[in-house]
């Protein structure tokens, strides 16, 4: 089992960063892609982003290539999303996930609240 805690969500300004934490633990952080999701009001979950195991390999959405970055620190147990020029429309619950022993993300975290205003 592994168990997703994130944190460093908030409220910030368009235009304005924000970096957002997950700390993992259970099972061998370093064996197991991550990712990061997020969900609007209203609207389905979407990816955001991806990081793989130990490589460090990305991937993301078109609408945050160039402002967002994924990273991870494997002695920490930590994966980060750091948020530039942030939009409005980046407003959502963001989660993190892992994928471990499956083709898809199978542990979650509770999510966190960011809200960009305007």
């Amino acid at each position: 089992q592994v168990q997703l805690v994130e944190s460093g969500g908030g409220l910030v300004q368009a235009g304005g960063s924000l970096r957002l934490s997950c700390a993992a633990s259970g099972g061998t952080f370093s064996t197991y892609p991550m990712a990061w999701f997020r969900q609007a009001p209203k609207k389905e979950r979407e990816f955001v982003a991806a990081i793989s195991r130990s490589v460090g390999s990305t991937s993301y959405v078109d609408s945050v290539k160039g402002r967002f970055t994924i990273s991870r620190d494997n002695a920490k147990n930590t994966v980060y999303l750091q948020m530039n020029s942030l939009k409005p429309e980046d407003t959502a619950v963001y989660y993190c996930a892992a994928r471990l022993y499956s083709n898809e993300y199978n542990f979650w975290g509770q999510g966190t609240q960011v809200t960009v205003s305007s």
